[in-house]
C-alpha cells in the first residue's frame, strides 16, 4: 500500500504499531467473535488500554485516526471492524461534537478507556435511506423528562452496548406538511433502562459485528439526556454521516488491501496444469485492474483525511469515497472467491467470509443508490 503524502515517519511508525497491536489485541480472537456473534467485553479494555480508543475526531489527530480505520480495515474482519468503527468513531462522534461537559464526561470519556459501549441506534424498518418515515417518538413525561417508545434495526453492539445515541422524533409534524427530517433530536439512552430490549439478528455478513433489534418500551429519558439541539438534530445528523462515510470508506480501504494481499497470495501459490494461476493473463489482469483501482481510492481516502483534520471535508468527498471504497471491496471480493474456486464457497473460508462482508459496506451509512443521487 502506497504512502500518503502527508505520512511522515511519525506516522509510518504509529501504523507499524497499531498494526502489531491488532495482529495481538484481535486476529487471534477474531474466529471466535464470529461465531459468538460479538467482541468479548475485555477485548475493549486492552484496546483501550493501548490507546486505540481515543485517537481525535478532527484535527491533526484525525491523520492518526485515519490511519488506525486503515488497519482496522486490514484485519480482514469487517464484523469487528464496523463494532469498533461505530464506538470510537461514528456513535461517540456526537458525543464529541455536541454533547456537554457533563454528558462527555458521564459517556464519552468511559467509553474511550473501554469501560462503556457505545452504539448507534438511527435505522428503522421504514426510516433507512429515507429517515423523514421515523417513527420513534418521545413525548413529555410527567415530572420532568421524556418517555421513547419506537423499534430500532441493525444496531451494531446492540447486545453488549451499554448506551444507545438514537434518533428520536421530538415534535409532530404539521397535519398536511411535506414529510421533512424537521422536530426531531438525537437521545442519550442507557442500555439498562427499563423498557429496552434487544434481539440479535443474524446477517449475511459482518457477524462479530452484535447487530440487533432494539425496541423502546415507554423508556424514561432524563432532559439532560438530549444530544445537542432539540428538535434540531437534522444538522447534526448531515454532519455526522459525513464523518460516517468517511470512516468507512477508510475502512473500505484497508478491507481491499487484505483482500488483495489474500488473492495475490492464492494466485501465486494455487497450480493449474503446473502453471500458477498467476502464470495467466487473464488472472494477472484482474488482479491488476483492482491494484489499480485501490490505489486511486485509497489515496483519495487520504486525500479525505486529510480534507478532515483541516476542517475542509465537503459532504461529496466524502460520499464518493464511501461510494468507490465499499463496491470496490465487492468486486475485490467476487474475484478472490472466483478464483479460489469450489474452496472459496465453503462457509468457513476466509474467501467466503470477506465476500458475505463486503456487501454489507455498499448499504450501512448510506446505500449506493442513495450516494449516486446525493452525488
Amino acid at each position: 500500500m502506497s504512502r500518503a503524502f502527508w505520512e511522515s515517519p511519525r506516522h509510518a511508525e504509529f501504523r507499524t504499531r497499531v498494526r502489531e497491536i491488532l495482529r495481538n489485541a484481535v486476529l487471534p480472537h477474531a474466529d471466535r467473535w464470529e461465531a459468538q456473534g460479538h467482541v468479548d467485553p475485555e477485548a475493549w479494555k486492552t484496546l483501550a488500554a493501548q490507546g486505540l480508543l481515543s485517537h481525535g475526531h478532527h484535527g491533526e489527530a484525525f491523520l492518526e485516526s485515519a490511519i488506525l480505520l486503515e488497519e482496522l480495515g486490514r484485519t480482514g474482519y469487517a464484523g469487528v471492524r464496523a463494532g469498533v468503527g461505530v464506538h470510537a468513531y461514528m456513535a461517540t462522534s456526537y458525543l464529541d461534537l455536541f454533547g456537554t461537559p457533563a454528558q462527555r464526561e458521564a459517556y464519552l470519556e468511559p467509553a474511550r478507556r473501554g469501560e462503556r459501549l457505545a452504539a448507534l441506534a438511527i435505522t428503522e424498518a421504514d426510516a433507512g435511506s429515507d429517515l423523514s418515515r421515523l417513527r420513534t417518538r418521545a413525548r413529555p413525561r410527567e415530572g420532568g423528562g421524556l418517555l421513547v417508545d419506537g423499534e430500532k434495526l441493525y444496531v451494531a453492539n446492540g447486545s453488549q452496548a451499554s448506551f444507545f445515541v438514537t434518533l428520536v422524533r421530538t415534535r409532530d409534524q404539521k397535519a398536511g406538511a411535506p414529510r421533512a427530517l424537521t422536530g426531531v433530536s438525537l437521545l442519550l439512552i442507557d442500555a439498562d433502562s427499563p423498557g429496552v430490549r434487544r434481539t440479535g439478528q443474524r446477517m449475511l455478513g459482518w457477524r462479530s459485528a452484535d447487530v440487533c433489534e432494539v425496541v423502546f418500551d415507554n423508556v424514561a429519558v432524563p432532559e439532560d439526556r438530549v444530544l445537542g439541539r432539540r428538535d434540531h438534530a437534522l444538522m447534526h445528523i448531515v454532519q455526522g454521516l459525513d464523518f460516517e462515510r468517511l470512516a468507512a470508506g477508510l475502512l473500505a480501504v484497508g478491507g481491499v488491501a487484505h483482500c488483495l494481499e489474500l488473492l495475490e497470495e492464492h494466485i501465486r501459490r494455487r497450480r493449474v496444469k503446473d502453471t500458477p494461476l498467476y502464470g495467466h493473463q487473464a488472472v494477472r489482469h484482474a488482479f491488476a485492474e483492482l491494484t489499480a483501482d485501490h490505489d486511486l481510492v485509497s489515496q483519495y481516502g487520504r486525500h479525505a483525511a486529510w480534507l478532515h483534520s483541516r476542517g475542509e471535508l465537503d459532504s461529496r468527498t466524502a460520499t464518493v469515497l464511501k461510494l468507490k471504497a465499499t463496491e470496490l471491496a465487492v468486486r475485490a471480493a467476487h474475484v478472490c472467491l472466483q478464483f479460489h474456486g469450489a474452496q472459496g464457497c465453503l462457509d468457513e473460508s476466509t474467501a467466503a467470509r470477506l465476500y458475505r462482508d463486503a456487501s454489507a459496506g455498499t448499504i450501512a451509512a448510506g446505500a449506493s443508490e442513495l450516494l449516486r443521487d446525493l452525488i
